[in-house]
């Protein structure tokens, strides 16, 4: 049999097949955090308290510049004022100013301390 009638069944028996896989796709990632993590990815973090980490940005084939770029578009002038800067799992970038963190949260110097004998 051919004609326009087989053509609409097999696209219903694909959107069928696509929309199973979907669903248990769907299934296994609420179940199996590792599963998630494969399909979903997981942020990753650019900047920390002001300073790039080049190793994520190459792991992440971004360059200076267009880090820079984001920054200008949220209105940051440059690395040294970005606490945390995050490549979300959707591909937007995301960042947090060190004067936006509460009093609590921000980094304190830490001083080492040796033992004498």
């Amino acid at each position: 049999m051919t004609g326009p009638d087989t053509s609409l069944m097999g696209g219903a028996v694909a959107a069928t097949v696509l929309l199973g896989m979907n669903y248990a796709v769907g299934e296994l990632s609420g179940v199996n955090r590792r599963f998630r993590r494969i399909v979903q990815g997981s942020p990753s973090l650019l900047i920390h308290d002001g300073q790039l980490v080049m190793d994520h940005l190459k792991r992440e084939h971004l360059t200076v510049d267009e880090v820079m770029r984001a920054l200008r578009e949220h209105g940051i002038g440059c690395v040294a004022e970005v606490a945390i800067g995050v490549l979300e799992v959707d591909g937007s970038l995301s960042f947090l100013k060190i004067d936006e963190l509460p009093e609590g949260v921000r980094a304190r110097h830490r001083s080492r301390f040796l033992k004498r004998n």
